[in-house]
């Protein structure tokens, strides 16, 4: 080799060099600069089911170990759906980044972020609920162990697969609780990561009913002392277009106040045994080189009723349906904070994809928010809009949030500063005639800009008033 080249491959090691240690400044970066990515879904989990979040009758140690270490969101939310089981497009929202009104349920059509997160060199897994066809898992993770490919199930006979040469494999019957065998797999993962970002998925299918734990689980929940939701009522007051569905069905009407209380206690309980299991991931994490460079996670796919307003399921707009909980902990994010920013959860993987520098999908729609895991008081979003199937549609801001019932020509208002539980619907009161009108307006324009091909009229409105069905006698 000549001096002259022997000088300009001595130049280009020490360039690379220097690139390599100043990788975390300019976001090149070796695989060590770059964050791992640990990840928790749960499923309908409402906003409110955390102690360290304000509820003083669960029993969450792990969440609460992740809250205080990050920033915990006051107004997450999933932004709905088209048909009864919304798990199916919340997940496809999360994972894609698109909106509810353009999202492709089954993952086939675009890209999604973990493959993006494949493609930059992230070793890419998941364990636990698929709820969007079988053939989009492999088409956005590397490795799929012990999946669940169904909506509901009794977690102790449930049936898993792995995903072998890119196919989902007949589903064997799991040897322990769904949930524990998603820890025991996310924990077998990161104990096999010797180099590299990963990016471990773990959605589970807790704390959806059946709400089933192994019966030698330590905590349990008195009924008679866990206390009604402030927005408890025993009928929904008019038909808001699926009242009588398979969620809707799970308790009588009017709704027993001891029946409500005993589906709580049983729904807590699951969810202390999820936080048992986050716990066992997150100690594992603690024991391995990863743990302080791995931002970890936290979210559900949607809350659900259980109660409130009259409701049993999650189809619906409310507040407790559509609010989800959302932890995000790591290195460059504060705290132990809480942040009252707006956001969905399809602007998550925007997020870490920023945090990670890894390119997103070109058709993702979400909006990064790392200006509020670094500062809870930066905002987010200022308006957000929801829908469910043909017959909902909201808008919410900073304080107020309409939702529309078109099918029957109906309004609600409500101040959600004053009146969080959503009790008191202002529409019909003359002082706010002119911000409902307002609000309609910008709602159908946020829609029509989303591609809603939904309306917020009808030329024949069905009656308001409804009457829950007659259960039928049991034969002796």
């Amino acid at each position: 080799m000549s001096p002259l080249r022997r000088l300009a491959e001595l130049c280009r090691v020490v360039l690379f060099a220097s690139c390599l240690s100043l990788a975390p400044q300019i976001g090149l970066a070796a695989d060590e600069s770059r964050p791992n990515v640990l990840f928790f879904f749960a499923d309908d989990q409402r906003a409110d089911t955390i102690a360290a979040l304000g509820n003083s009758i669960i029993k969450t140690p792990a969440l609460d170990r992740l809250a205080k270490s990050g920033v915990s969101f006051k107004r997450a939310y999933m932004q709905g759906g088209f048909n009864g089981a919304t798990c199916v497009p919340s997940r496809a929202m999360l994972l894609s980044g698109q909106s509810v009104f353009r999202i492709d349920e089954q993952m086939m059509r675009d890209p999604t972020w973990p493959a993006a997160f494949g493609k930059a060199g992230y070793s890419t897994f998941i364990s636990g609920k698929w709820h969007n066809g079988p053939k989009s898992i492999s088409a956005s993770f590397q490795t799929a162990r012990s999946i669940f490919a169904g909506g509901m199930t009794n977690p102790l006979n449930a049936k898993l697969s792995d995903v072998v040469n890119g196919t989902l494999e007949p589903p064997q019957l799991a040897s322990k609780h769904a949930c524990e065998v998603f820890a025991d797999e996310a924990i077998r993962f990161i104990n096999d990561q010797k180099s590299g970002p990963f990016f471990c998925y773990v959605p589970f299918d807790a704390p959806h009913d059946p709400h089933i734990v192994p019966d030698g689980f330590p905590i349990n929940y008195d009924a008679k002392s866990i206390p009604l939701p402030p927005n408890f009522l025993p009928f929904h007051p008019f038909d808001n277009g699926d009242m009588t569905l398979r969620d809707e069905v799970l308790l009588p009407w009017p709704r027993p106040e001891d029946q409500v209380r005993e589906m709580l206690a049983e729904y807590y309980r699951y969810v202390s045994h999820l936080d048992a299991q986050i716990g066992r991931v997150l100690a594992a994490l603690d024991a391995s080189p990863h743990a302080k460079n791995t931002i970890v996670v936290f979210a559900a796919d949607s809350g659900v009723a259980r109660g409130s307003h009259g409701l049993i399921g999650k189809q619906n707009l409310y507040e407790h349906s559509i609010r989800v909980p959302l932890i995000v902990s790591g290195p460059g994010i504060a705290e132990g904070k809480s942040t009252d920013a707006m956001c969905y959860l399809f602007d998550l993987l925007p997020t870490l994809g920023k945090l990670c520098n890894v390119t997103g999908p070109s058709t993702s729609e979400g909006r990064e928010f790392v200006a509020t895991l670094r500062d809870p008081q930066q905002a987010a979003r200022t308006e957000m809009v929801f829908a469910y199937r043909q017959v909902q549609r909201a808008i919410r801001d900073e304080r107020w949030k309409l939702i529309r019932y078109p099918q029957i020509d109906k309004t609600q208002l409500f101040d959600l500063q004053a009146d969080p539980f959503e009790t008191s619907d202002l529409a019909a009161r003359p002082e706010q005639a002119a911000r409902v009108q307002e609000m309609l307006a910008k709602l159908g324009q946020q829609l029509t800009a989303s591609g809603d091909k939904g309306s917020l009229t009808v030329s024949k409105p069905s009656p308001a008033e409804w009457t829950p069905p007659t259960r039928k006698k049991k034969k002796d």
